[in-house]
């Protein structure tokens, strides 16, 4: 297993990450009956699609020996409400340092291919916009 989720009332949930013990706490949205106090499930999926993509460009920095500098996104979710659904996710990248071409497209094609971006539907929309700060 990975984690366990437990229903704290009040729309929030309390996740533990089994392996290290780490927990998340979520609560429902303001526009959606919560207090808005904590991440919402749609924000931690569209945090997490932020988090993949960092991560695999890091393996990816780490396998090709490109020193990859500190990197900060900022994460947009846009919700449909019929369905309520996420539509679209914006993500920012701002890149600190210097790359080559070949590195900025390695590091790039890296992160567009993450695994969470692979698995979300297809008509959620990804919004991805590298800029590089080097």
């Amino acid at each position: 297993m990975t984690s366990k989720v437990i229903y704290l009332g009040n729309l929030r949930t309390e996740a533990t990450h089994l392996n290290s013990g780490d927990k998340i706490v979520t609560d429902a949205p303001l526009d959606n009956n919560g207090k808005g106090e904590a991440f919402s499930p749609t924000d931690m999926a569209a945090t997490s699609l932020a988090s993949c993509m960092l991560t695999i460009m890091g393996i990816k920095a780490n396998n090709v020996n490109i020193a990859l500098g500190k990197i900060e996104v900022d994460v947009e979710k846009i919700m449909e409400s019929n369905p309520r659904r996420i539509a679209e996710i914006r993500l920012t990248l701002h890149i600190s340092g210097v790359y080559s071409d070949s590195e900025k497209r390695q590091l790039k094609a890296a992160g567009l291919n993450c695994p969470v971006a692979k698995s979300l539907h297809p008509d959620l929309i990804q919004t991805i916009k590298f800029v590089w700060l080097g």
